[in-house]
């Protein structure tokens, strides 16, 4: 991931209802969710939902596809990990370490 990406994936999330919206998808998995179903779930109006749904499909951290007559809207974890491990490339100076150990890791 180039640091162009990381920060409009990063953008992306810097709003409150937004990460609420990833959250949840992320929690539901590759099966993903309707708006309406995510529009309960989170309630928010649907207007709403469908501009930050467009805003993270425009970063590429969700997909969506057409099943008939609904949306289905998905976390795209490839490009979650991709995030995340542009975050964590330099951990611990390069050496490979426990993430969970690296908050109390002296070199760091």
């Amino acid at each position: 991931m180039d640091e162009k990406l990381a920060v409009a994936s990063l953008a992306a999330l810097a709003q409150a209802m937004r990460l609420r919206v990833f959250r949840a998808l992320v929690g539901a998995g590759p099966e993903g969710m309707t708006p309406g179903v995510l529009a309960a779930t989170l309630d928010v109006p649907a207007s709403t939902l469908s501009f930050h749904l467009k805003e993270l499909v425009h970063a590429g951290l969700v997909s969506q596809q057409r099943d008939g007559r609904n949306l289905i809207y998905r976390p795209e974890f490839g490009q979650m990990n991709e995030l995340l491990a542009y975050l964590t490339a330099h951990c611990c100076h390069g050496v490979a370490c426990d993430a969970t150990a690296a908050a109390g890791c002296s070199t760091c």
